[in-house]
């Protein structure tokens, strides 16, 4: 599976927290990250993760793009609700493409833990059948 990893800057630290707890599984699979996240992530974990630019600068668009292109299946985004966004449209734009595009989007701890359980359970297998089924449809 694809996951995005997202952080917001007072975020940071509770998802390198939740990369180092849940290495085990996120190992297995293909990570993306907005810039300074995926620094951060590398460093404390040494799992290979493509690093996009900053989110204020573009990050959270190039993932948007992905989701946009059926190329991510999870997007697991700490947001810090408590504090203004600069780049506050572009974030608001890649919660909208989750949702209409179906991607899974985790915004704090709990609900990433029980993402990650459940994709060790293999409860994510639909993901598969949705991009199989669009591939089909994209052909036609």
């Amino acid at each position: 599976m694809n996951i995005a990893l997202i952080a917001h800057d007072k975020k940071k630290d509770d998802i390198i927290s939740f990369s180092v707890a849940y290495t085990h599984i996120l190992k297995n699979h293909q990570l993306f990250a907005t810039g300074t996240t995926g620094k951060l992530i590398l460093e404390a974990t040494g799992i290979d993760i493509h690093r996009f630019q900053s989110g204020p600068l573009g990050g959270d668009q190039q993932i948007g793009a992905m989701i946009a292109d059926n190329n991510l299946d999870m997007v697991i985004f700490f947001r810090d609700p408590l504090t203004a966004q600069p780049h506050e449209p572009d974030v608001s734009a890649l919660l909208r493409l989750c949702d209409v595009y179906q991607i899974p989007l985790a915004t704090n701890i709990a609900a990433a833990e029980i993402f990650l359980h459940g994709l060790e359970r293999g409860d994510l297998e639909w993901r598969e059948i949705v991009k199989e089924r669009q591939q089909k449809e994209g052909t036609k």
